[in-house]
This record gives C-alpha cells, sequence and structure tokens, in this order.
C-alpha cells in the first residue's frame, strides 16, 4: 500500500528500505512546534483569504492546538509510515477534525513548509545561544574585575612572553563572545524572511497573502523568489558558522584550562564540581569537562562541513539531500549550547593560583621589553640597538642564572655604561603590567574601566531585553 498522503500515482508499496532511508521522523519531530505555528499562520490566512471557511479554520487551530498539547504531555504516536512531522500532525488532525483536515494544505508544500519549520527552529536557537553567550560574557567580566590587579604570564607560542593580568586575560575572551554574538545576529538577520507560500517551487495560483503569514510568524518579510524560498539553505550554513568559530573560541579557552590545571605549570585549580576521578589513580583530577568542550568543537565544524558537501551539487530548487540538513545542525546546536554553559560553569568556578601566577609571571626574563623600552625612553636609543643590548643583558643573567631584575647594576653597565639604577623600577612584573596604559592595554585601570563598561553594556542588553 502506497503512502496514503501522497500515494495517489502509486499502486505498489515502497520498499522497505525506501521506507527506512526516506524517513525523517525520528529527526524532524523536534520541529513540531514551529510546524504547528506555522500550520495555525497559515491556516488564518486561507480563511482571511476566503480560500477555506471560517469555521474550517476554527476547526483546524483548535485540532492543531490538540495536537501541541498531545505532543508536549508525550501522549502523541509518531508513526514512522508518515515519513515526517507534517504527515504526522496532519494525520493525526484528520482524526480529530475530519476532512477539513485535508484543508489545511491548500497552497502550500512539504517544501515550502519544512523551510519555514526549519528557519523558526533556528531563529529560536540563535535566540538561545545568544542568551547563553551573554552569561558567559557576564561570568567573565565578574572574575575580571575580581581579579584587575592579579598578574600571570602572557604568553606566545606558549613561551612566557610578558606579564599581563588575569582579568586581561578573561576580557580578550567576552571580546571574542562579543564578535560571536554578532555573527549569529547577522544570521538571525538574513534568516528572518519566510518561504511560506512558496509552495512547491513556483508559488500558487491561490489568492494568498504572503506578508500576513510572515508577519504573524515574526519573520520581517516573505522571501522574494519561490525557488529560492524552497531550496535555501544559507541560514543553516550561517549559523552553523558562527556556531563553529564560537565553538573553536571556547575550545581555546578549554585548552588553557587544561594546561593552566596540570600540576606541572598549576596556574589555576578547578573544584569537584567541573573536575572527575580516576578508576585506578585515586589522586587524580581531570579537568574532564574542558576536555569535552574542546572535542564537542569537532562536532560543531563537522556539523557545518557535513551541509556544505550537501549542499555543494544541489540544482534548484528542492533536492531530498536537504532532508540531511536538520541531524547534524540540531547536534551541533545542542553541543555548542552545552558547551557554552560547562564554559560558564568553569569560568565562575576556577581559582587563580596567584602566587605561582605571580612567579611565573617574571620567569622567562618576561620583562625583557621593558628594559628595552626604558633603554629607548631614558637614553633615546633606536629600538633596534636597545634590542640588541637587552639580549646581552639577558644573556648574562641566564648566565649566571639570575632573574633579569636580580642582575647587578654593574653588570648591566658592562653592555651599556649609560644605564642607571632607575632602570630597577621597571623590571617587577607589577610595574610592567601598570605601566601598560595604552587603550586595550593589561594595566589594572585599564581592566577595571574595560570590565566595568562591559557590565553597563551587558546589563543595558538585559534590562532591554
Amino acid at each position: 500500500m502506497s503512502n496514503k498522503m501522497w500515494g495517489g500515482r502509486f499502486g505498489e508499496s515502497p520498499d522497505a528500505i525506501m521506507e527506512e532511508i526516506n524517513v525523517s521522523i525520528d529527526v524532524d519531530q523536534h520541529l513540531y512546534a514551529q510546524d504547528i505555528a506555522a500550520s495555525k499562520a497559515h491556516a488564518a490566512m486561507l480563511a482571511a483569504q476566503g480560500i477555506i471557511t471560517a469555521n474550517d479554520a476554527k476547526n483546524i487551530t483548535g485540532g492543531l492546538d490538540t495536537i501541541l498539547s498531545e505532543i508536549g504531555k508525550g501522549s502523541f504516536s509518531f508513526k514512522r509510515a508518515l515519513e515526517d512531522i507534517h504527515m504526522n500532525v496532519e494525520s493525526r488532525l484528520g482524526e480529530l477534525i475530519g476532512p477539513a483536515a485535508g484543508r489545511l494544505h491548500t497552497a502550500r508544500s512539504r517544501n515550502d513548509q519544512v523551510a519555514t519549520d526549519f528557519r523558526l527552529y533556528v531563529r529560536d536557537v540563535i535566540d538561545d545561544i545568544d542568551r547563553a553567550l551573554a552569561a558567559f560574557q557576564r561570568a567573565l567580566v565578574d572574575r575580571a574585575i575580581e581579579h584587575a590587579d592579579t598578574v600571570m604570564p602572557g604568553f606566545t607560542h606558549l613561551q612566557t612572553a610578558q606579564p599581563v593580568t588575569f582579568g586581561h586575560h578573561l576580557l580578550a575572551y567576552t571580546e571574542m563572545a562579543s564578535r560571536d554574538r554578532g555573527r549569529f545576529a547577522d544570521a538571525r538577520k538574513r534568516l528572518n524572511e519566510s518561504p511560506l507560500g512558496a509552495a512547491a517551487l513556483a508559488g500558487t495560483s491561490f489568492p494568498i497573502d504572503r506578508h500576513a503569514t510572515a508577519s504573524a510568524l515574526g519573520f520581517d518579510r516573505p522571501m522574494a523568489n519561490s525557488l529560492d524560498a524552497v531550496s535555501d539553505r544559507d541560514f543553516v550554513l550561517e549559523t552553523l558558522s558562527a556556531s563553529a568559530i564560537a565553538a573553536v573560541h571556547l575550545s581555546r579557552f578549554a585548552e588553557e584550562i587544561v594546561i593552566w590545571t596540570s600540576p606541572l605549570v598549576g596556574l589555576v585549580r578547578l573544584s569537584d564540581k567541573f573536575t572527575t576521578g580516576s578508576s585506578i589513580m585515586p589522586q587524580k583530577r581531570n579537568p574532564d569537562a574542558a576536555e569535552l568542550v574542546r572535542a564537542k568543537t569537532g562536532r560543531v565544524i563537522g556539523s557545518l562541513t557535513a551541509l556544505l558537501i550537501v549542499m555543494k551539487g544541489l540544482p534548484l530548487a528542492y533536492q531530498k539531500d536537504m532532508q540531511e540538513d536538520k541531524e547534524g545542525a540540531m547536534e551541533a546546536f545542542a553541543a555548542l549550547s552545552l558547551a557554552i554553559r560547562a564554559m560558564t560553569g568553569m569560568t565562575l568556578d576556577l581559582v587563580p593560583e596567584e602566587a605561582r601566577m605571580k612567579v611565573a609571571a617574571g620567569e622567562g626574563y618576561a620583562t625583557a621589553t621593558d628594559l628595552a623600552d626604558w633603554l629607548v625612553r631614558t637614553l633615546k636609543m633606536p629600538f633596534r640597538d636597545a634590542h640588541h643590548v637587552t639580549g646581552r643583558i639577558v644573556g648574562k643573567a641566564a648566565e649566571q642564572g639570575l632573574a633579569l631584575h636580580k642582575v647587578p647594576l654593574s653588570e648591566m653597565q658592562a653592555v651599556e655604561p649609560k644605564i642607571t639604577a632607575s632602570v630597577m623600577d621597571v623590571l617587577s612584573v607589577q610595574a610592567s603590567v601598570e605601566s601598560r596604559t595604552s587603550y586595550g592595554g593589561t594595566a589594572p585601570a585599564n581592566v577595571r574601566a574595560q570590565a566595568k563598561e562591559w557590565l553597563k553594556r551587558l546589563e543595558k542588553e538585559q534590562n532591554s531585553g
């Protein structure tokens, strides 16, 4: 027996393998709320345009509300034989209200229906992710204020470079999260057009009002081209792209937490809340939450790559390949959402080992640049000459196993006779960070000012949201 929803032209039932590869209800049942919302908007428009009766529209809406309640309570029976969420809903609607249910599909197709549902779903996902990223930013900013004066080593090439403050380091991720939120906002702006009413690919001969359904569903406008409306998946690709970049940012922070919590480094601690033990080594405290955030980034990037490959060779308009647009994307969005919440929790949980951080900040001759800058500023030496002089002094310090600020003045003067005792004022890690007052620099006063500005922005967003 062919499918009763579309099988009028078919005389035989599909092969079992065909049924299995064709079915999508296991995935697209997650679109049930969006599917029902779009159907209600469509029914109201059909009645307003005189295409169906007001009574049929009322019965359809009532039936859809019943189905929404059934699914929400878990009493709805999804049937794989009906393939997808659209036909499951329509079939149940027929059981509830009779033949009037068949009028709901007037002037639309599953092609524009699924495109509308998935746009609504992705829009909701973007809003949820934005809220999660805002909470992550708030956690970062709160800890940045707390640790505006906490000195730590700044790294390049994972080698000690110059002293920075822990608050400054956290604000770097606040900025990254801001750009992530901007990318999601841009994606939301572009996806917020309605495909509903494009029908299968060519539009419809019925006198529908696509602007009305677009407005009812919170879209800015209907999509202008019916072919594009049913075959576009840019909105998923763009949101996955923003997700992949955000996940990479989280992964970089997670990697730092993994490194910093190692006893070999010992810059921060995580509590029992975000670590696990070993089944054989009782002393272990593993940063598993951070490691899993790092791993989930691969899932997000993989979903973006997979959908790009699905879409790359598809002619217009709709192709069944597009059924593969949902599962990977849904998994990616869920993974990203979980990773954001995990990183927010770890940000609030981690405890800097401040004494160790300060010692580490001075290791590796981290204030050598301060010495070179002093030579330029005080002795008016060209920077390249100052760089060379500093390198020779660092070499002497290394030979004697001394920290830079412990090198005797006489040893420095043996390299450059004009050096005076005032050079010692710039060689401590505290003096180094306090001197970095340029805009965006690590000076504690800068960090506090930037963090307070972020608090104002985040509070303003929250109050206006």
